[in-house]
């Protein structure tokens, strides 16, 4: 069709001047009646590469679609533009699909949105073959890929189905999807021969940043206020942390909304329109949320848990920024988080649980890489004719972690990968680079390579993939479709004509304990703003303080919450206790003085506002395990039992003791403590803490030899803290 029918009806129908890019190409194939592949990124204009062929041709075209609340909001704007529409679901009664397969009989629905699951079935099947279907889209298109981040079985009957409802011609959309994927949306529809369709992933105005998951609240609460007005998302896995977490921030004068699927209709609709509108300007949701949500303006998207693969994160993030203004996307990671989602697929079938590893496993490397993160996805996507050396808008490059000449490092791993018979994956080189023994290595005879253990001086398994990664980039290496490694040409000449090759260091989050290690190579704009002038007169009367009580200095207040005072400036007892880790009987106890030096602090700065409300209130599941911790102490229960029933390690145990403590509680675990350490050795680990200048745990164990073991250590620094700071 000529281009300015096209651009008329695009004016006509939906009110615009003129197509995006690709949009207008896309068109002129589909229209010809040609099977297509489109690949377009979150925000590019995908839905209209079928919404205005459906409106042009004659019959109705069927979009299947996996969500059903996308599903009803596509029909609502495609009625809202008078192109008729309709969803069929599981979900609508009798009546209403009766009255809904009359209106597509009379020919008045131009467009029917269905699940993949209804579409398959029989009666389904058998009621389109009468009917004039102009031709079948197919949205999120990778869910039909066993190697796609959403895979649906339901989807891979698709085919089958058209099959017997007649020759239609198909589009098949997705905003992700690997050059593998692609292969197997396009075999498993059968459409190899029509054409494909795919738009860059590289999106500059968008800033990628990835942050360990400490004090990932305190860091919200910052950073919301910082940007305050602007419009943001962030992406929980569920439904209790997105209540949760939205409550948190309401508390913290941050108007914000929840949004998952278990939320009433009517509840979950209003929440969505209220962002649209402006009325609030967060939206706390778990995945679903933005899925055909066109919000240009949304500058900001928080991963507060790591996403399930970096499809989903692509398309998640690519919610920011649609108006291509500067945008940020800011993951929080943890690896314990990573090990929940691989807990949460272990009822999977063995394939389906092995891709999802998989796909998790490529989060974790893309968050401790520390190369540049967009041409980390630009690889993922096969995008690898664009990658640039720097992008200057990424944590790694602003801030890059020290680079290092790698060369014998280089040789180590090529060599490793050269000497095995077949390719492996990067962890399993890794892991007989360091020297582990495990049962697959060991069926492999692998330790008996004479590379086997030779790079454990040099770091842990990360240390090592991070390496092989930086190598993948540099292309030394080649990486099939199942992620199995093998040296290609660039490589050999290497080992053949070593040089020098500067890497980049591992990024070790495990390494960093608090906010004010993260930031401290951050930009000055980016740093937490606490004012350093009454942080360090209150620095000065903790001093006071603790040489009055004859007690170290952390024992009164830690760094991090004279942090929080010079940041909010509590100016009473209440408002002080509701500090993270302060408790009201520490407040009562060491308090006054310092909210009487705030209060003069105020007063003499106008432009500082005291806090009034409360302050990363604790949530109730937190409150309720110190509650069940100090009950089972008082019972004297069995330290390792305690922790064998809540599922964690007796370090980690020890970990939130110590929390309790701080908070000015006592705790009395002698009971446990007698019998496990002779008296003598409680009293040196006592003596040492009675000198010691800081509270650090691992410092300790250093400094007293390493005679004494965490558990030991941390069993004393308890009582330590309990009998003398509270």
């Amino acid at each position: 069709m000529e281009s300015i029918f096209l651009k008329n009806k695009l004016k006509e129908i939906f009110g615009y001047t003129d197509f995006r890019k690709n949009q207008e190409e896309i068109l002129n194939y589909f229209l010809k009646r040609k099977d297509l592949l489109v690949i377009m990124p979150t925000g590019s204009g995908k839905s209209l590469c079928y919404q205005l062929p459906a409106a042009i041709l004659p019959g109705m075209a069927i979009i299947i679609s996996p969500l059903i609340a996308l599903m009803k909001d596509q029909v609502d704007f495609l009625n809202s533009k008078n192109i008729n529409s309709e969803f069929i679901s599981s979900s609508l009664s009798k009546k209403n699909l009766l009255n809904i397969h009359d209106q597509i009989k009379s020919g008045q629905i131009k467009m029917l949105y269905i699940a993949p699951e209804s579409f398959t079935k029989e009666d389904t099947i058998n009621f389109l073959k009468t009917i004039n279907i102009s031709f079948i889209a197919i949205d999120e298109a990778h869910c039909i890929s066993e190697w796609g981040h959403n895979f649906r079985p339901e989807y891979r009957k698709i085919r089958p189905s058209v099959d017997k409802i007649a020759n239609i011609p198909i589009i098949a959309l997705t905003a992700t999807a690997t050059p593998r994927v692609q292969r197997d949306i396009m075999q498993n529809l059968n459409i190899e021969k029509g054409g494909i369709f795919k738009s860059s992933f590289k999106r500059d105005n968008l800033y990628y940043e990835v942050r360990p998951k400490i004090d990932e609240k305190k860091y919200l609460i910052h950073f919301i206020k910082k940007n305050k007005n602007k419009a943001g998302i962030i992406y929980c896995h569920s439904r209790k942390t997105v209540e949760e977490l939205s409550e948190f921030l309401n508390i913290n004068e941050i108007k914000s909304a929840p949004y998952h699927a278990g939320l009433d209709v009517n509840i979950r609709s209003k929440n969505q329109e209220d962002f649209l509108k402006e009325e609030i300007n967060i939206v706390v949701a778990t995945i679903a949320f933005g899925m055909g949500i066109d919000k240009p303006d949304v500058r900001f998207v928080f991963h507060y848990d790591i996403p399930k693969s970096i499809e989903g994160y692509y398309q998640e993030t690519g919610r920011a920024g649609r108006d291509n203004m500067p945008s940020k996307c800011i993951m929080f990671f943890s690896d314990k988080d990573a090990s929940k989602l691989e807990k949460y697929n272990k009822d999977k079938p063995v394939s389906e649980k092995l891709n999802a590893k998989l796909l998790i496993d490529e989060v974790r490397n893309y968050s401790i890489t520390p190369i540049c993160r967009r041409n980390q996805l630009l690889y993922y996507f096969g995008e690898t004719n664009i990658m640039q050396d720097k992008c200057n808008n990424c944590d790694n490059c602003i801030n890059p972690t020290p680079i290092i000449n790698s060369k014998n490092q280089a040789i180590l791993i090529l060599n490793t990968i050269k000497s095995l018979n077949q390719p492996f994956k990067e962890k399993y080189i890794a892991q007989i680079i360091y020297g582990d023994f495990n049962s697959k290595i060991q069926s492999h005879q692998h330790d008996k390579l004479s590379f086997y253990g030779k790079g454990k001086d040099f770091g842990n398994i990360n240390y090592w993939k991070v390496l092989i990664r930086q190598l993948l980039f540099k292309n030394f290496i080649d990486r099939n479709d199942n992620y199995l490694l093998k040296i290609n040409y660039n490589g050999i000449n290497f080992l053949k004509n070593p040089f020098d090759l500067k890497l980049n260091e591992t990024k070790d989050f495990t390494k960093i304990n608090n906010l004010s290690e993260i930031n401290k190579n951050k930009e000055k704009d980016e740093k937490l703003i606490y004012n350093e002038i009454l942080y360090k007169l209150l620095i000065d009367l903790r001093k006071k303080v603790a040489k009055n009580n004859k007690i170290e200095s952390y024992l009164v207040f830690s760094d991090s919450i004279l942090e929080d005072m010079a940041t909010y400036f509590p100016t009473t007892i209440d408002s002080l206790s509701r500090i993270t880790n302060v408790g009201t009987s520490k407040a009562k106890k060491f308090g006054d003085k310092f909210i009487k030096e705030i209060q003069k602090f105020v007063d003499e700065n106008d432009n500082i506002e005291p806090m009034h409300t409360i302050l990363y209130k604790p949530d109730k599941a937190n409150q309720k395990d110190r509650l069940y911790l100090i009950k089972q102490i008082d019972r004297k229960l069995d330290l390792e039992e305690l922790a064998y029933s809540k599922n964690i390690q007796l370090e980690d145990l020890l970990k939130k003791i110590e929390e309790i403590c701080y908070s000015g509680l006592k705790v009395n675990i002698d009971y446990y403590i007698n019998n496990h350490l002779v008296k003598e050795r409680q009293e040196e680990i006592y003596e040492y803490f009675h000198e010691a200048k800081s509270d650090n745990i691992d410092k300790a164990i250093k400094d007293l030899e390493y005679e004494y073991d965490e558990v030991e250590v941390r069993l004393m620094h308890i009582k330590f803290i309990s009998e003398m700071a509270n």
